[in-house]
């Protein structure tokens, strides 16, 4: 065990209403130094110098699991992160080691143990070893869902199998991912659904269409959006101006820019009344009412008052927010565990969020965890 002490000078932050900061602060860190990159219990970060004009780091009631030295971030998936460091992409783990060295040029998240990888203008799919298993020859590669992903060559999509098969051959236009047996497809500026053998299961008739959630689709005729199930039928008429899909039995709904919430028959549930309105997650959606951002329960009971400037969903029972230029994380009741500091700051996926400060990123780690 090593024992290091630290002497900090740090300017204070403008306009940061917590105060966590201090002009002067002299701490001591007993640390191992094999700890030190990859702190388990760390609270906090901020960037500041020490009187010798050296770059340092703060520990402001936040815990930092990766320390914040990536150009670009991916969220955890399937136990591991794409990140981007001296303009190539590899994939850490947990403890910020690199399981895969950094020399793609794009990478995206792993999905059913695949990753698409983007290398020298084409891509291709990974596993958890770096080595590709479809080798890269895509103009586009979309991740795997179903067992079957969405790839593009030459302006057509097709959907192609873990060995890199065409299932369905390239015709589409554009091609969503499987959801519940269906994918969303376009051919000729209309859009239908496809099953897993390419053929129409609901013909090509809509002007827009995305994927099913909670078996129903939203989908577009004219201006308007309205709901359908998998047989193809209309289920709720398109009668709103904007949808988001079914989450938890409700869907957010927007006419004449009121937004509120109906359930799977059409009828509303929370009338039309705010702003702006998010799906919900966990219980709780977002809501804007005037320019601040809130939160209510199902029933429309406000859980959270307006009160943030931008904020993402709830995730592993926190929600990243933003309160005047800073992120920050509260609780269900509204609570802030995490203090604002943050640039951006996403939600938290297999424990792990990944945040932005200045113009790099890392990873924190869920205090409730």
């Amino acid at each position: 065990m090593v024992v290091i002490t630290f002497a900090f000078r740090y300017q204070p932050v403008p306009n940061y209403k917590n105060k966590l900061l201090q002009p002067t602060v002299l701490f001591l860190l007993g640390l191992a130094v094999t700890q030190i990159s990859g702190c388990e219990s760390i609270l906090g970060y901020r960037i500041g110098q020490n009187e010798s004009g050296a770059t340092i780091e703060r520990i402001i009631n936040s815990p930092i699991a990766i320390p914040l030295k990536f150009d670009a971030a991916n969220e955890f998936s399937q136990g591991l992160g794409a990140v981007k460091i001296n303009g190539k992409w590899g994939y850490i783990d947990k403890s910020g080691n690199f399981l895969i060295q950094p020399q793609f040029d794009l990478a995206e998240s792993f999905s059913q143990g695949l990753a698409a990888a983007k290398i020298n203008g084409k891509w291709g799919y990974i596993d958890k070893s770096g080595n590709f298993l479809i080798q890269p020859q895509f103009d586009l590669a979309e991740s795997f869902s179903q067992e079957l992903a969405a790839v593009k060559v030459g302006g057509k999509y097709s959907y192609i199998d873990k060995t890199g098969k065409a299932i369905i051959p390239p015709q589409f236009d554009e091609a969503k991912p499987f959801s519940q047996g269906l994918a969303a497809v376009e051919m000729g500026s209309k859009y239908g659904y496809i099953n897993k053998s390419g053929k129409f299961v609901i013909p090509l008739k809509f002007d827009s269409a995305e994927s099913f959630s909670e078996e129903l689709a939203l989908f577009k005729s004219g201006e308007k959006w309205g709901y359908i199930n998998q047989q193809g039928k209309v289920v709720i008429p398109p009668e709103f101006d904007e949808v988001k899909p079914f989450s938890e039995g409700l869907a957010a709904i927007s006419i004449e820019k009121k937004w509120g919430y109906i359930d799977k028959t059409g009828d509303f549930v929370i009338a039309p009344q705010f702003h702006w309105a998010g799906s919900i997650y966990t219980g709780l959606a977002g809501i804007a009412i005037a320019d601040k951002i809130g939160y209510i329960d199902k029933a429309g009971n406000i859980v959270i008052a307006p009160q943030f400037n931008n904020t993402y969903d709830f995730s592993e029972g926190l929600v990243s927010v933003k309160r005047g230029s800073k992120w920050g994380y509260v609780d269900k009741t509204g609570k802030f565990v995490i203090q604002p500091q943050f640039d951006n700051a996403l939600p938290f996926s297999e424990g792990l969020a990944k945040v932005k400060i200045g113009n790099k990123y890392g990873y924190i780690a869920n205090p409730l965890k």
